[in-house]
Formats: C-alpha cells, structure tokens, sequence
C-alpha cells in the first residue's frame, strides 16, 4: 500500500500537476495540504474521481485538507473531523481496518498558542486511538522541525517559530503514542531530508529548506513499512510530496452507497 501526503499550496493553481501525478503514482491514500478552496472550488478534474473516494474540507483562498482513498484498496470509508478541528486543518478517514488523518498544523506566526493548543489536542487524539489499539496513519504539513537537522544550517534559530523547544517537545509527546516516525525510520542518517523550502533564492534546487512534513505510523504498521521517500522534484508548491509503502492486510466492507455532503467540522460521510 502507498500511502502519500502534500501540502500542495493551493489545488486549484495545481489541480493538473496532483491529477497527473495521481494517475503516474497511483498512490493508495493521498493527504492534501493547504489547498485552499472550498469543495465547489476544486477543479473538474479532481472533484470527480471514479478511482478514489474523495473528501475535500476547506474554503477559499485559506488552509484546508483532503484525503483521497483508492475504492480498490480500501472498499468503503467513512470520514469525519476531531472536536479540534478548526480552520479546516483535520479530516480522518476510517477504511480497511486504519484510521489515516489528513493534518495542516497551523504555522503559529500570527496565533502561536493557537497551534500550541492543537497540538495538545491531536497528542490527546493519538493517545485516544493508541489506547483503542487503532492502527493508525497521521500524515501531512506539522509546521515543526522535529529536531535541529530537521533545518539546513543557514536556517536553524532556535527562537524561530516552527523550531522552539516546546514544539518539539509537543510533537515528540504525540510521536511517542505509539507512532513512528517513517521518514527517519527509512533515513536515519541524512541530515538533508527537507521538504519544504523558502520559494526564493533557488532554495529548492539547493536544497536548502525544512522537514515539516511527515508519515506518522503506528508500531504495527510500521513493522511492514517498506520505504518511505521525499521527493524534492514533484511540483511546483513550495512542499514536496512524501511516499511510504507498508506492506498491510486490509479489512474490507461493501461499498456503501456515495453521499456527498457538504464539507463542515464534525460531519462525517460513508462513501
């Protein structure tokens, strides 16, 4: 199974180049990041895939996530919005036996205890599914740097926001409910797996960025992990896409007849 997540920085600017890539990489779940768009907003060519059951939960022109879960894998899913949701920043999906999360940390600059307070809160929710024995997936943009190779030396201050103790620390706490982090599992020791950079400067092409986004797994699922990528070159949004592949028995349901409700906070659908 592969599973993919990235911050795209906009779908409707990028619809064509997530479309191309879904139909080259085929990936099993894709998370979206920042996309930006309410679910009317989201291009033709995404908003009607036969392929994936979709759920698009944002607004215009602000923050905003999706995940897309392949029919074929998975058979039906439901989605739905921990009680933190807020600014469309959540959506976990519940299909073949896992729970995989779709997650937008908000960055902290203009409301630093704002993010403190989720992160609380999604460290309550990971140790609520770790104690539910879930087998778990949270994966996206965590707008932290989890330790200080986690930014290119011309960058690190440890005073910036994104890179403070306290986040840190925070994010440690919610890896430690039982999760793995897949990226260093897979590259322990490379101390240039960024994948986000400043959109300036050529900073990309030098690879002179952040690690902000993640695959987060649990034990379980992790033990069949296989690989877990960065990739610089996909894109034009200022993150690159990141791609594990875990070896993983599914729980297949019947499909459900589609509903598609309207994208909201608390809400969930079985597609």
């Amino acid at each position: 199974m592969k599973i993919a997540t990235w911050n795209v920085n906009g779908i409707r600017a990028r619809g064509q180049q997530v479309a191309d890539w879904l139909s080259s990489a085929r990936p099993d779940a894709l998370c979206l990041q920042e996309i930006k768009a309410s679910p009317a907003q989201v291009p033709a060519m995404l908003s009607s895939l036969e392929e994936y059951a979709c759920y698009w939960h944002g607004h215009k022109g602000y923050s905003g996530v999706a995940l897309l879960l392949r029919r074929e894998t998975f058979g039906a899913a439901s989605f739905e919005h921990p009680p933190f949701d807020h600014e469309n920043r959540i959506v976990v999906g519940r299909a073949g036996g896992l729970s995989i999360a779709s997650i937008y940390m908000p960055n902290g600059g203009k409301d630093f205890a704002a993010k403190l307070r989720f992160m609380e809160a999604l460290e309550k929710f990971a140790a609520a599914e770790q104690a539910a024995g879930s087998r778990v997936l949270l994966c996206g943009d965590l707008n932290v740097a989890l330790e200080e190779r986690d930014v290119h030396v011309k960058l690190r201050n440890n005073d910036q926001i994104g890179q403070t103790a306290h986040e840190r620390e925070l994010l440690g706490k919610i890896i430690s409910r039982g999760l793995v982090d897949l990226g260093r599992r897979f590259h322990p020791a490379d101390d240039a797996l960024f994948t986000w950079w400043a959109p300036w400067r050529n900073m990309r092409e030098r690879n002179i960025g952040w690690r902000l986004d993640y695959v987060l797994a649990s034990e379980s699922l992790a033990a069949g992990a296989r690989s877990c990528e960065h990739l610089r070159d996909v894109g034009t949004s200022d993150h690159g896409p990141v791609v594990a592949e875990i070896e993983v028995a599914l729980v297949r349901r019947e499909q459900a007849p589609e509903a598609r409700p309207e994208s909201g906070a608390g809400q969930m659908a079985l597609l």
